[in-house]
């Protein structure tokens, strides 16, 4: 038998090296083929599913060590038994170390999340913080591990977020590719979280692309799979929760209690979202007159989590077994309300402390007790034409957290995925439109929103609002001393006027002082020495700055569409 040619077998191997850099350098150079994408997104699927599985796992032995649970998902229960001071502590020092990683790893110590993953699809290419993401995972699995009252959904989407951002950085995937491959990573972290694959292709749609595109389902439909695909290897083919059939409803008679139902949820959603950005006003303004260290503020809010915990420890962890007691109705009516309120309380403690985590699971839990107590008293008082109270609970769940999230359409669909109900979807849907309808006008759209909102973010009007924020006046405008500059006699006389813009300004300002003085351009200063004149840098004509803002519409237009 003849033995290999050891040049002939280098030979190849060398081939083969030079074959794959030549790939590599390919596939960087003009990004992926579709066949390739499609390969990439899976594998991001992949990634991001056992990046879910993981960080829900993490939280599951940090509550076994910590509260001494056999079974996480009971872990009020556990926590009864528990000596007073145990609950006390366990959040503090989890607070202190979320303090301590935030502090350290982050510009702001501020935890990132699903707000941040939906800013950087408009704004940055579908990129994401790196560091600072990977710090707010750790920090945010410390929340929930030591029972701060919040969700993983949050953490876990800003995780995948940070996989997608790897990829898309080494393959140099432009703003497109880098938003699609984005989407398959949120994607496939919300169906591994809550085995949801219809729900989670959609919640990457619907809340962090904010848009549907032809192009993009397939890669983001094979990403979601992929990450069920994850989940159901661990836990097999379950829902979340367990619900009871009910009784068929009285639909023609009992449909306006549900829309009803809705109008209520969406003035909880509503309530729940001011209580939390209240908080952190609050905390802002406290800890700044107190001079608290940013790290030590996660500590306070444990401190006053674990002092709520210890007469109600309903409202620690992501709260699925009151969750569970609420859409099986075991819950009485008192119980219900004083559990909604104080989950509002404690979901505004852990978020405007600046503990971590989401905002999906405790809209789940509130929205299902709002529905009970609903239910409750709409059932006492028509009990001839009412169904079960349950149903009550289960449109509530998906009423709230659909005007939370302000994505009806996938949070519906997150609800019947959770719970295997479908035989109740017409009042779901109901309640979810009318509490969407009426949640969306009380705030700017959704939680999200109105939190980029306060950091001086538009998403919520519209590319048309924020386009304008992403074009720097620099890149546009003509130099001073350029021939096709007006004179600079003209252009003096305006700045001398107070008819000018910084530069370092973008469309967003430029724009309304175009309209304001009706002119066709505007000079671009900086800043003079000591507070001097400002120095003449260029003008920026008004159809340069058009120009360039109709190109971006159609950029967006074409991504949309194509």
């Amino acid at each position: 038998m003849s033995t290999p040619d050891p040049t002939f077998t280098a030979r190849t191997l060398s081939d083969m090296r030079r074959a794959l850099r030549h790939a590599w350098q390919v596939l960087r150079a003009r990004g992926p083929s579709q066949f390739q994408f499609w390969l990439i997104a899976l594998l991001i699927g992949i990634a991001a599913g056992f990046a879910a599985l993981f960080f829900r796992k993490g939280i599951d032995w940090l509550q076994v060590m910590l509260y001494g649970v056999d079974d996480p998902r009971r872990l009020y229960t556990f926590a009864e038994a528990l000596a007073w001071y145990w609950i006390l502590i366990i959040p503090i020092c989890g607070g202190l170390a979320v303090g301590i990683i935030l502090n350290q790893f982050t510009p702001d110590g501020k935890v990132r999340a699903v707000a941040d993953v939906i800013s950087g699809a408009a704004l940055d290419n579908g990129r994401v913080e790196v560091r600072a993401g990977l710090a707010s995972a750790a920090a945010s699995l410390i929340t929930l591990g030591t029972g701060g009252s919040s969700g993983r959904e949050g953490p876990v989407v800003h995780l995948a977020g940070v996989i997608a951002t790897w990829i898309s950085v080494r393959i140099n995937a432009n703003g497109v590719t880098g938003r699609d491959l984005l989407g398959c990573a949120v994607a496939a972290a919300v169906s591994a979280s809550f085995n949801a694959p219809i729900a989670g292709a959609l919640f990457a749609m619907e809340v962090v692309l904010r848009r549907f595109t032809v192009n993009g389902f397939a890669p983001i439909a094979i990403a979601s799979v992929a990450g069920t695909v994850i989940n159901r290897m661990e836990f097999g083919d379950i829902t979340e929760f367990d619900v009871p059939m009910a009784p068929a409803l009285e639909f023609y008679v009992e449909l306006p209690a549900f829309l009803l139902l809705g109008l209520v949820c969406g003035v909880v959603a509503a309530v729940l979202i001011r209580a939390v950005f209240f908080a952190e006003d609050l905390g802002d303004v406290i800890c700044g007159r107190l001079t608290v260290p940013r790290w030590l503020r996660p500590a306070i809010a444990g401190a006053m989590l674990g002092g709520l915990a210890i007469v109600f420890p309903h409202i620690i962890g992501v709260g699925y077994e009151t969750t569970s007691a609420a859409l099986t109705g075991d819950l009485l009516l008192n119980e219900a309300i004083v559990f909604a309120v104080l989950k509002v309380a404690a979901v505004a403690i852990t978020l405007g402390g600046r503990m971590g985590g989401g905002i999906f699971s405790p809209s789940l839990m509130l929205g299902a007790l709002t529905g009970l107590a609903f239910g409750l008293v709409a059932t006492s008082l028509f009990p001839d034409v009412s169904g079960a109270h349950t149903i009550y609970a289960l449109a509530g769940m998906g009423a709230v957290a659909a005007a939370v999230l302000g994505a009806p359409i996938s949070t519906t669909l997150i609800v019947f995925e959770l719970t295997g109900d479908w035989q109740t979807g017409l009042a779901v849907m109901v309640a979810v439109s009318t509490a969407t309808a009426l949640g969306t006008r009380l705030v700017t759209r959704s939680f999200f929103l109105t939190q980029l909102k306060r950091r001086g973010v538009h998403l919520a009007e519209g590319p048309q609002a924020y386009l304008l924020s992403m074009t720097a006046v620099t890149g546009l405008m003509r130099k001073a001393g350029d021939d096709s500059a007006p004179a600079e006699g003209a252009v003096r006389a305006m700045i001398d006027k107070g008819i000018h813009i910084d530069i370092g300004a973008t469309l967003e300002t430029a724009m309304p002082v175009f309209d304001a003085h009706a002119v066709n351009y505007v000079p671009v200063v900086a800043q003079g020495k000591d507070e001097g004149a400002p120095e003449y840098k260029g003008v920026l004509y008004h159809v340069d700055a058009l120009k360039a803002f109709n190109m971006a519409l159609a950029a967006i237009s074409r991504e949309d569409h194509g």
